[in-house]
């Protein structure tokens, strides 16, 4: 499957939407888990602000790699971000978007130092 790195350097990232457990199948409630690892997936909408542009995208992060306390509002970093295209076709429509997954979230509240 193709990855395109996504380079985050230069850009603010701000937790718009708490962690939530990623469902493979919400009708019958199957939790999505990696497949190489086994741990439960999360999602965590993340406001990307770059170059005065600003946009909400949820990114998908394995359970245990995720650091911190992640309130909305708070700055974070994502390790290992990469954009992957999809692409499906469902009862003779197709339908095709970019996913988001980073190898780690990390919470940087109270890492900043106060000016003097």
């Amino acid at each position: 499957m193709r990855q395109i790195p996504v380079d985050t350097n230069g850009a603010t990232l701000i937790v718009a939407q708490p962690p939530q457990t990623k469902m493979k199948d919400k009708r019958n409630g199957v939790i999505a888990t990696d497949r190489d690892t086994g741990h439960t997936l999360m999602t965590v909408d993340v406001l990307f602000v770059m170059n005065g542009n600003a946009e909400v995208v949820t990114v998908t992060v394995a359970e245990p790699d995720i650091s911190g306390e992640l309130a909305m509002g708070t700055p974070v970093a994502l390790t290992g971000l990469v954009a992957r295209p999809w692409e499906n076709e469902f009862n003779g429509q197709k339908k095709h978007g970019i996913t988001f997954r980073a190898v780690a979230i990390t919470s940087l509240a109270g890492t900043s130092t106060k000016a003097a």
